[in-house]
């Protein structure tokens, strides 16, 4: 129903970025500020993979160049073989299918329950007959737990259990390929805890390549397996979570250590203080 012959084998990456670089374009059209530069990354199927870095950094930029949004100034960017940005529109929209996506905070559609809003991609993307989507909605919410809330509007649930309902329409269509952006963002510890262990086993049961763009560090170390850092719309450092957690690089430390200074500097580049003051002699 969902799935088709692909390209690539289990042993090659599912998704494979190479020498991407991208600027958002100015309203007069041309490239404005640089957002990503020459990165080169690779996800493999039943890969769970985080995108690290501070704010601007360019992560959430990667995951829409993977949907297609936007195309890249220079570089490949390739899903299952296939340069995404060489696709036709029926060929991208295609390829959109068999991929997942748990936006920030899980923005459920509020004027539908919970059945419904994991039941959308099921009847927007396939034909399937009413009892079948019945069938795999509430097979979907059984496996984040959430089945007997099926009947219940966004409204009436907790932030936790709205993301484990994103969570569950983000896997309706079984995708190959599954982003989250900030999944872990506004949880309490025990919600972090409980979708954390989703993504990691959820991804693992599809066999999905699987990318988080995140700021949790703890958490996030824990479930992946590889972990790319990005600053400056740069890959600085990249690794498995022992290597990253005993890396000597500054930024890295600064990084998993939430500290407040170090190479990201606390004070914005600015003149001399007493200067700026008018005290210089």
């Amino acid at each position: 129903m969902l799935m088709s012959d692909s390209p690539t084998s289990a042993d090659q990456p599912f998704v494979a970025m190479q020498g991407v670089s991208f600027a958002y374009p100015t309203l007069a059209g041309a490239p404005g500020r640089q957002i990503l530069s020459g990165v080169d990354l690779s996800v493999k199927r039943g890969q769970l993979v985080a995108l690290m870095g501070g704010s601007g950094s360019g992560k959430t930029t990667i995951l829409r160049l993977l949907g297609g949004q936007v195309k890249p100034q220079a570089g490949t960017v390739m899903v299952d073989g296939r340069n995404v940005h060489a696709l036709k529109h029926g060929e991208l929209f295609a390829l959109r299918r068999r991929m997942g996506m748990l936006f920030q905070f899980g923005a459920l559609f509020t004027d539908m329950s919970v059945f419904e809003n994991v039941a959308f991609p099921l009847r927007e993307h396939t034909d399937l007959p009413e009892a079948a989507i019945r069938d795999l909605v509430l097979m979907k919410l059984n496996a984040v737990g959430l089945r007997g809330a099926h009947a219940l509007m966004p409204s009436e649930i907790s932030g936790g259990m709205a993301r484990r309902v994103a969570l569950a329409r983000a896997i309706a269509l079984d995708p190959q390929l599954i982003m989250y952006d900030e999944p872990f963002a506004g949880l309490d510890p025990i919600s972090l805890g409980i979708t954390a262990n989703l993504i990691r086993s959820l991804g693992a049961a599809l066999g999905a390549a699987s990318i988080i763009v995140t700021h949790d560090v703890e958490e996030s170390l824990a479930i992946v397996d590889y972990v790319y850092f990005l600053a400056e719309g740069k890959i600085v450092a990249q690794g498995t979570p022992d290597e990253i957690r005993a890396s000597t690089m500054p930024y890295v430390q600064q990084f998993v250590a939430g500290s407040p200074d170090g190479p990201v500097r606390f004070h914005y580049p600015a003149p001399d203080y007493a200067a700026d003051l008018g005290l210089a002699k």
